[in-house]
């Protein structure tokens, strides 16, 4: 791609064992001018498709959470911008546009925002709550990611503008269900960690309740009934891990033998 002046871009990805979509993830940044790559110790070919795909490729083993991990690979990067890409998501082609556009004239002081389309179990979610937009793309000296070990997020300057762009980033989050559960019972896992480093309390109760409240918000208000029998499993299954993570902690609090 011929470089003209516009702002130029590292995107940062943070990795393991993620070889199923990590070639069709890094085809759809080659108009970025540095790809970063921070892996946690892969076991499968991660790290040599990374490689054979001109990333720049650094290990970082022991592992901090998310949003520590999001901001060494972002400590690692050189160009004006970032985008902050998941080793499972694609850039479509609408987005790669709007996004080219916006470093034609670059906004200061602003977060860009881009629209998350997941793909579960079969199609592609519009609705359920799964459907919706979060920064992925800013300045790499205006701000970075926060601490959290898990759902981390942007951190927002004071007097941050907001840009959304047109276009979807494509999310491939589960090759199959037994993925989906393991997936979700290391983010339980990391939400109870984080609770009960905070010395906070859950109880079945608080669990039962804030489940049927998820499977209502997704099914109902969120109208997954829209997106057919995916929208109701995926209600489902978010109950489910929703009641798991505060049931974790719950026997972390009563089971001495659990924190052994």
């Amino acid at each position: 791609m011929s470089q003209t002046t516009r702002a130029t871009i590292s995107a940062i990805i943070i990795t393991k064992n993620e070889e199923q979509i990590l070639s069709e993830c890094l085809a759809s940044l080659d108009w970025v001018d540095e790809i970063v790559v921070v892996d946690s110790g892969s076991t499968d070919n991660t790290v040599a498709i990374a490689e054979a795909a001109g990333a720049k490729v650094y290990v970082n083993a022991e592992w901090p959470g998310f949003g520590k991990q999001k901001q060494l690979a972002q400590s690692y990067a050189t160009k004006d911008w970032i985008i902050a890409i998941d080793a499972d998501e694609v850039v479509s082609p609408e987005l790669k546009q709007s996004l080219l556009k916006l470093l034609e004239n670059p906004p200061a002081d602003t977060l860009v925002e881009v629209n998350e389309l997941t793909w579960v179990f079969g199609r592609f979610l519009r609705h359920s709550g799964w459907y919706y937009s979060h920064v992925r793309v800013y300045p790499r000296l205006y701000t970075q990611y926060d601490d959290a070990l898990v759902h981390e997020k942007i951190i927002r300057p004071e007097g941050a503008k907001t840009q959304v762009l047109d276009g979807d980033l494509l999310h491939y989050s589960y090759r199959d269900l037994t993925h989906y559960l393991v997936k979700s019972a290391h983010y339980a896992k990391a939400w109870a960690d984080g609770r009960e480093a905070r010395g906070k309390k859950s109880s079945i109760s608080q669990g039962l309740l804030h489940a049927l409240g998820c499977f209502l918000k997704m099914y109902v208000l969120k109208r997954g009934f829209l997106d057919g029998k995916q929208g109701f499993l995926i209600a489902v299954l978010s109950a489910h891990s929703t009641f798991v993570k505060y049931a974790d902690l719950w026997i972390r609090n009563t089971d001495s033998r659990a924190a052994k």
